[in-house]
């Protein structure tokens, strides 16, 4: 199935959310921190992060900035968790906010809906085609 980061700085809400994502199929990763769950996301590009708001040193809100300064890590979907209502000036930089305690059928279904969107959306080119070359082709009498 799909890879999933999980990150959270409370070990029974990664303990639970593990639990029901490895009973889908799905191969978790975890990390308690911001940092940390930028490093995995930079070395297993997971298909989804599902993070916490609040946490220590780099938080849920500053981990997503920070994805969107890597092209790789930019178009994974992030679900942001909290007990309390980010700011809306911030909200383009996750694809889905939850409220703590997460009712977790939603949490199921959206990330259901997220790895379809993900799976099926068009690739993005990664580099661009490179331009014409300013050395003209050589005739093919000299190749041999």
């Amino acid at each position: 199935m799909s890879t999933i980061l999980l990150v959270d700085d409370d070990s029974e809400s990664l303990w639970a959310f593990q639990f029901v994502f490895e009973r889908r199929g799905h191969h978790v990763l975890l990390a308690d921190e911001g940092e940390a769950a930028l490093e995995k996301a930079g070395r297993y590009l997971p298909d989804l992060i599902v993070t916490d708001w609040n946490m220590p040193r780099m938080d849920g809100i500053g981990l997503c900035e920070r994805l969107k300064f890597y092209p790789a890590l930019a178009q994974i979907p992030v679900i942001l968790a909290s007990g309390e209502t980010p700011p809306r000036d911030k909200s383009g930089l996750w694809s889905v906010f939850l409220s703590k305690p997460v009712d977790l059928a939603a949490l199921e279904s959206v990330i259901d809906a997220l790895l379809i969107k993900r799976l099926f959306a068009p690739r993005r080119q990664s580099a661009p085609l490179p331009g014409p070359s300013r050395w003209p082709a050589m005739s093919a009498r000299y190749w041999t």
